[in-house]
């Protein structure tokens, strides 16, 4: 219909788009940034580097008073900007990409080494992206909702992650710092499930929009099980009553069969992988 009212040119199906690649099969479609990922490197001088199993190591903490010596920040910014372009189909690295771009105006040797060792990484992973299986029928949303509790050693904020998995693939992601000190591991993990809340009532409309509408409520697994608790136990609120009350409208999703809390165990937190180190 668009050939009609146009001059068009048929391409076939895509397999490039603004530096991701896209390949597509009767079992399902791959996305992933291996070339751009070559680029990067090549960019930054680091296409001979040595390999490295994690993007960051276990336990890292940056401060803005770190000592050493400052980098050049404008190249930092363009470091930090192209890792978070990258980010479009590696989660794995959402982490690290949201720890480094804390210290772009004054970075120093330590946060430059940081950056590096993402791109170490990359280095020896660079085929890996997100498979989206073809299935025919019903297609279940499922999330991941988590968060760290005080990690930041500078004003003791909590970082909120979460995960959404559509046909074995991962269709969002996020990780953001909280606004207000968390008291309690339980009030960080609140606080991060409202916030997967969110996005999850945004993702049921556009799938909705697309013809998949979800049927019942969509399962949050949650590895809190005070969280799962409080959410369906009004009761439970007179305790936690330093909790914002705008995180509370979790429990009128509950009620009203929107969203589901369920626990799931540490080990199997998806969330937990972009969530933090």
């Amino acid at each position: 219909m668009m050939m009609n009212e146009f001059a068009m040119t048929d391409l076939g199906k895509m397999r490039y788009f603004l530096g991701i690649e896209v390949f597509q099969s009767c079992e399902g479609i791959f996305i992933g940034q291996k070339k751009y990922i070559k680029d990067l490197l090549d960019k930054f001088n680091m296409l001979d580097c040595n390999l490295v199993k994690n993007p960051i190591i276990l336990g890292t903490r940056l401060l803005k008073t770190d000592e050493g010596a400052e980098v050049n920040n404008t190249l930092f910014k363009q470091l930090v900007g192209s890792l978070m372009y990258l980010n479009a189909t590696r989660p794995d690295i959402a982490h690290s990409i949201s720890l480094i771009s804390r210290f772009m105006e004054h970075p120093k040797d330590s946060h430059f080494l940081v950056a590096k060792r993402i791109l170490r990484y990359l280095q020896g992973t660079r085929n890996l992206g997100i498979f989206y299986k073809a299935c025919e029928g019903k297609k279940e949303l499922i999330s991941y909702t988590d968060s760290d509790y005080a990690r930041d050693l500078e004003d003791r904020k909590s970082t909120s992650g979460y995960v959404f998995m559509l046909e074995g693939g991962v269709i969002s992601w996020a990780l953001k710092k909280q606004p207000v000190v968390s008291l309690s591991i339980t009030e960080a993990e609140f606080i991060a499930a409202a916030l997967c809340a969110c996005q999850c009532v945004w993702l049921r409309r556009i799938l909705e929009h697309l013809e998949h509408c979800q049927e019942g409520a969509t399962v949050l697994l949650c590895d809190n099980a005070s969280t799962i608790k409080l959410s369906k136990n009004p009761v439970l609120h007179g305790k936690s009553k330093q909790i914002d009350v705008r995180f509370h409208f979790l429990r009128d999703l509950c009620n009203n069969g929107v969203i589901m809390l369920d626990y799931c165990s540490t080990k199997e937190q998806l969330a937990k992988c972009i969530g933090h180190a």
